[in-house]
């Protein structure tokens, strides 16, 4: 009966080390669901990360004639770097766009980043605010919009991964062409 007194609380410890441990892993891309899913996209106005970008404004994602990726990164996020490869194999896709928010970061270290990973983006706005984070309704970044020719939101995923792209955003962007 002593031993279960001590064995009892290093149980409860372990398990709830666990679930802790587990929570903190992102869900799968595939998993992640938007409340703008086939709804309009919020309208995005944002100021251009520097003398070399334009902005972004609520015609670059409405009556495009294409689909459009809406990306949200940041110089001072990990997994942002980690998908670097991922963003330039879909900057190559015919038929579509990749514009990006500069999310809560300074043009120099966007910028700085941009330069050590590549710049696969048409435009880039810069939400030193984090105000269009919240209007999109972003819980982190990177996290990737697909918006069809009409403005409408298709698909949502979190940080691209090389089965991602090709299991889910590929074909989210093939619908959104339609």
């Amino acid at each position: 009966m002593k031993r279960l007194l001590y064995i009892v609380p290093v149980l409860a410890f372990v398990g709830l080390a666990w679930f802790l441990y587990a929570s903190l892993r992102p869900p799968p891309p595939a998993a992640m669901r938007s409340a703008l899913i086939d709804k309009p996209a919020p309208a995005l106005t944002l100021p251009p990360l520097d003398g070399s970008t334009q902005g972004i404004g609520p015609r670059d994602l409405a009556a495009t004639g294409q689909a459009t990726i809406v990306h949200f990164f940041a110089s001072w996020c990990i997994p942002c770097r980690e998908e670097a490869p991922e963003l330039a194999q879909l900057a190559r896709a015919r038929g579509v766009r990749i514009i990006a928010v500069a999310y809560k970061d300074t043009p120099g270290a966007a910028r700085a980043f941009l330069a050590e990973y590549g710049n696969p983006f048409e435009r880039i706005g810069l939400d030193a605010s984090g105000r269009a984070g919240i209007d999109w309704g972003i819980t982190g970044v990177p996290e990737s919009f697909v918006v069809d020719a009409h403005g409408i939101v298709r698909g949502h995923f979190g940080p691209l991964t090389p089965d991602g792209l090709a299991l889910d955003v590929l074909p989210a962007i093939a619908r959104a062409a339609r």
